[in-house]
């Protein structure tokens, strides 16, 4: 199929205002020498016999989707990252973003950046990569818009133009957008085959794979979805990273986190990346043969409340926006973060007072100050009180969903002892309930949720991402919250060039969202990985900005 002209930019079905701040322009990179030519095979290797070691990664993670429009999680970001790229890539260690598949990226007016691409691009299966395709997967990624996908990071761009095979011009809604090309280095900026994806729906998996359609480090041989999926270097690939260390790699998946812990003990998987509970980290840390890579991360966990679904909410028949407030804040008087880290995460988490981890730049403990007893424990005189305050009777029934195949096992004990905390105080009855990932995205963003457990990795680290992305109106959080106060507020952040005035914003919002409680942060976690003695390539010490890359890792 001969591929489409490159086309003028058009306004996509889009979604909320998002706005970014200051101005950025990014020079030409030089060009990451290619790897050998292209085999017949799935992933094009880079070499007809694939010879050498196979990397064995081990996951409990699940994936929704291999469609980038379809899938915002890690599970299947773990995958998207390595056989899609992106224009924009930032180093690991840093979130300072450089050329991937761009040569350059400038910012040619206020509201619009011009993309150069870099020549000869082609994807896994001999189609080539033109602007025509960059332009085809930012359109349709607003199109479809999936509620599990990532297009809410691209509610400032108005258009994409492709006036000719190298070149892209993006429009934005707003100026002065320095955000924007860190926009373009995350999920929804993947560069897409148009010959392959249809342009108004997901594409299933099986449909991907057949189709070769990779552009990333490494292309998918065979799969079999959430059991066992092979990949081999692609040799098409002249993106940021070069010639991956390690030519296979198979990526296993496991339903218990014990038989994950046995494996990598007896050599079985070379690395395991999410998700062992604490206790087998730390009694793998002494074990022979085995290295347990720890850091900070940018994680957070958080409870979501589904403003149709929860007590009092608008679907519900009771509905009472003041009651459902009152219940909100009652339970953000209630939770014990400290005893949480302590008891379940062993101290490897910390207390989280704002949906913005501590340590970015613009984070300010909202949740410390203004609920439970004002230093960071809870206070059951304070729920009461609110309670009370808004007529509510009392015990309040709460049925809380959580997760153990994304958000790893541990979370079983997480949410059993939320909910004894809760139930500690005598104001609530608390209804637990754990589903699988591939269903809990579908039953959230249908509101049959009420108070329901969710994660954040940041997409890059700044405190927008922690804000915009959860708090514009039909975010992925799904909450229902809509605020025009709090709209307006990160609207002036994202564009704000002042350091000074825009951290002022950013704790705005987040005393603004603390008193509404949408959500409620819990903790702020860390990251690990595990791998044998072996394996290299994994700092020891694992940074907020690191992304587990394969490309950069090899074996024996």
């Amino acid at each position: 199929m001969p591929k489409p002209p490159a086309g003028h930019g058009s306004s996509p079905t889009s979604g909320p205002a998002r706005h970014r701040l200051g101005a950025l322009a990014l020079t030409a990179a030089v060009l990451v020498a290619a790897a050998a030519c292209t085999s017949a095979r799935s992933g094009g290797s880079a070499s007809g016999d694939a010879a050498g070691p196979v990397l064995t990664i081990g996951t409990t993670d699940q994936v929704v989707s291999l469609d980038p429009a379809g899938s915002w999680d890690a599970g299947s970001g773990t995958i998207a990252d390595e056989v899609y790229a992106p224009l924009l890539s930032a180093a690991n260690g840093t979130s300072d973003v450089t050329p991937d598949l761009a040569a350059s990226v400038k910012l040619t007016a206020p509201t619009q950046y011009t993309v150069t691409l870099k020549p000869g691009l082609k994807f896994a299966n001999g189609h080539d990569l033109t602007s025509s395709d960059v332009k085809f997967s930012f359109d349709r990624q607003l199109r479809i818009a999936d509620r599990n996908g990532p297009s809410t990071l691209l509610h400032n761009l108005a258009s994409t133009a492709a006036p000719d095979p190298a070149t892209v011009v993006f429009t934005l809604k707003s100026a002065n957008d320095s955000l924007f090309p860190q926009v373009l280095s995350t999920g929804a900026g993947f560069v897409l085959d148009e010959e392959v994806f249809p342009a108004d729906k997901v594409l299933d998996d099986d449909a991907v794979v057949r189709a070769r359609p990779w552009n990333g480090p490494y292309g998918i041989t065979s799969y079999a979805k959430n059991s066992l999926v092979a990949f081999e270097a692609n040799g098409a690939y002249r993106g940021r990273l070069g010639t991956p260390r390690t030519a296979r790699v198979r990526l296993k998946y496991y339903t218990d986190p014990n038989n994950l812990k046995l494996d990598v003990q007896q050599g079985g998987v070379d690395v395991v990346y999410r998700t062992l509970p604490i206790a087998d980290l730390q009694d793998l840390s002494g074990k022979p043969g085995v290295s347990v890579h720890t850091g900070s991360g940018n994680g957070i966990r958080y409870l979501v409340f589904d403003f149709a679904s929860q007590p009092y909410g608008s679907a519900t028949g009771q509905a009472d926006p003041a009651k459902a407030l009152a219940v909100r804040q009652a339970v953000a008087h209630s939770v014990d973060r400290a005893q949480l880290a302590s008891q379940v995460y062993k101290n490897t988490f910390e207390p989280l007072y704002t949906s913005v981890p501590d340590g970015i730049t613009g984070a300010t403990p909202s949740y410390r100050t203004l609920y439970g007893d004002g230093k960071g424990g809870p206070a059951e005189d304070a729920a009461a009180a609110v309670l009370a305050a808004a007529g509510v009777q009392t015990p309040v029934t709460l049925h809380l969903q959580y997760n153990t195949d994304h958000y790893g096992s541990s979370s079983a004990d997480e949410y059993a002892l939320v909910k004894t905390q809760l139930e500690a105080t005598g104001l609530f009855k608390v209804e637990l309930q754990s589903t699988e990932w591939a269903q809990y995205g579908k039953d959230r963003v249908a509101d049959l949720y009420p108070l329901y457990q969710l994660g954040w990795y940041a997409d890059y680290l700044d405190a927008d991402n922690y804000l915009g992305t959860f708090f514009v109106p039909d975010s992925w959080v799904h909450s229902g919250y809509r605020d025009p106060a709090v709209q307006a507020l990160i609207a002036q952040e994202q564009t704000e060039t002042d350091p000074a005035a825009r951290t002022k914003l950013l704790e705005q919002v987040q005393d603004a969202t603390a008193r509404q409680v949408p959500l409620l942060p819990l903790l702020q976690g860390s990251t690990a990985i595990v791998t044998r003695s072996d394996v290299r390539g994994v700092p020891e010490r694992l940074n907020s900005a690191y992304r587990f890359r394969w490309a950069e890792i090899s074996k024996g």
